[in-house]
């Protein structure tokens, strides 16, 4: 039989299978034959797992023999697509890297553990920028992952394969992990909706570190409903991180829902290099927004022009003490050197890739002697001025309502020597990782040419019921 897997979604194939309209096995089967067709132009998946239909088997027989069971599993039979960063346990994990050449997860990350409860099948690991370091897909050391939507494009990065995955078809589901956009500038370039959680909603562990303050693990769905499907498998205090947290309503939840008031920061759309498209899209939004009954309030933001120097001094700077591990003796690449220096040094150089370099020279010395205080300790204090900013916001808003980037997908190639090019495509992203709060990425239309563009919602801490709210009211109004 044929499976539209154009407009599938979660909820849809949830219901097709509890009704026995088809199998598990042969939604499997037909996601892989979209893989089989499509990954050699796009280069989403780095591995398509050899036990995808077993697990699909697997549900068929709960499906088959215990609807009752099958109703509290919300992701069985699901197929899903997790970025190379994931640990699942017995598969390959690399982080698209030389440095990591053969390594085989030795246990499940919490994620994955929660995935696999809910009933998920595990299709296969995504291409992603070396160590989730870029935001283009062209720094894996496995070449750069084609947008669908226009192979001469990027998908976007760090999780630029995750989001490819899902927009050509491939998966129904995908997870990545964002540290300063990495989940919700792929979906706005690949035409996703892409949620980047509360900063310890999700648990870390078994997630590859980029930035520990920074980074979370969050989904690419096909609509917002699916979007809080799979945050919900998600979310939860784990006593394997102690940075995570469990996820309580507030009090005032009602009200806040009730208020339906939106912020716009002054001059969000004067900074240079904001594309027209970019611009007349994120108007046209307000108006939607304002069509679904939302009032439209605009904001002061003193610091948020120090938001995107401050993250490339503390992300680079955490990165520096986290990539210290990977360094030949316990796992991964080994080059030998005639001394254990040179093993480090020959492994380093040899096994990571360009922008990982950089990334690591730049912490070190943000780090150093004599510029900790001029770098680092400011950026630090820059970061508490903008949870400020944004803790004053939503005592007279809900949400706070951006571009999700400042264009459409760019050009393969078209940024890869001039890195601070490259940076300013997450200057609409990295604050939301900076002060910790959930952000999500809603398609909000496309360009002249075809290209999806997509809005960006910022809500308070624990506050992701009213990004899912806000987003179904938008997708309203499509």
């Amino acid at each position: 039989m044929t499976i539209n897997l154009q407009d599938l979604t979660i909820t849809k194939a949830r219901a097709a299978l509890l009704a026995h309209e088809y199998t598990s096995r042969q939604l499997t089967e037909a996601y892989l034959e979209v893989i089989k067709e499509k990954n050699k132009d796009i280069n989403a998946f780095l591995e398509v797992f050899d036990d995808a239909l077993l697990q699909a088997e697997a549900a068929d027989v709960i499906y088959k023999n215990d609807t009752e069971k099958a109703q509290h599993m919300p992701l069985l039979g699901i197929p899903v697509a997790t970025k190379d960063n994931i640990l699942i346990n017995g598969k390959h994990a690399q982080a698209a890297s030389k440095i990591l050449q053969g390594y085989v997860a030795p246990y499940d990350s919490t994620a994955a553990v929660k995935l696999r409860n809910a009933g998920a099948v595990f299709i296969g690991r995504t291409n992603m920028d070396e160590f989730a370091m870029g935001s283009s897909t062209e720094n894996s050391a496995f070449g750069v992952t084609k947008n669908p939507y226009d192979t001469s494009r990027v998908a976007g990065g760090s999780s630029g394969g995750s989001a490819a995955a899902l927009a050509m078809n491939a998966s129904l589901v995908s997870l990545g992990s964002d540290t300063g956009g990495s989940i919700r500038q792929p979906g706005a370039f690949c035409g996703l909706v892409a949620l980047k959680p509360t900063y310890g909603s999700v648990s870390r562990h078994g997630l590859m570190a980029m930035g520990s303050s920074l980074d979370v693990i969050g989904p690419f769905t096909k609509d917002t409903s699916d979007s809080e499907i799979v945050f919900n498998v998600l979310k939860g205090k784990d006593i394997m991180d102690m940075t995570s947290i469990e996820l309580s309503k507030p009090d005032v939840e009602k009200q806040t829902v009730a208020r339906k008031k939106i912020g716009i920061i002054k001059g969000v759309l004067d900074q240079g290099g904001i594309d027209v498209e970019v611009a007349k899209n994120f108007t046209q939004t307000i108006e939607r927004f304002k069509q679904a009954g939302y009032e439209i309030i605009e904001l002061e933001m003193p610091n948020m022009s120090y938001a995107l120097a401050v993250y490339y001094v503390i992300m680079p700077a955490e990165i520096s003490s986290n990539l210290a591990r990977f360094d030949g003796v316990r796992f991964g690449l080994k080059i030998e050197g005639d001394t254990l220096l040179q093993d480090y040094l020959k492994t380093r150089a040899q096994g990571f890739g360009r922008e990982v370099r950089r990334r690591i020279m730049l912490g070190t010395y943000v780090l150093s002697s004599g510029y900790h205080d001029a770098y680092y300790n400011k950026a630090i204090i820059v970061r508490n001025l903008l949870k400020k900013d944004y803790e004053k916001a939503f005592k007279d808003v809900d949400l706070v309502l951006t571009p999700t980037t400042p264009t459409p997908a760019f050009k393969i190639g078209e940024k890869t020597n001039d890195p601070v090019q490259m940076y300013l495509a997450d200057i609409f992203t990295v604050t939301a990782n900076l002060i910790g709060t959930p952000a999500i990425s809603i398609p909000s239309g496309k360009t002249t040419s075809g290209l999806p563009l997509g809005i960006q919602l910022t809500a308070p801490h624990l506050r992701e019921d009213l990004l899912f709210s806000a987003g179904k009211d938008f997708e309203k109004t499509a």
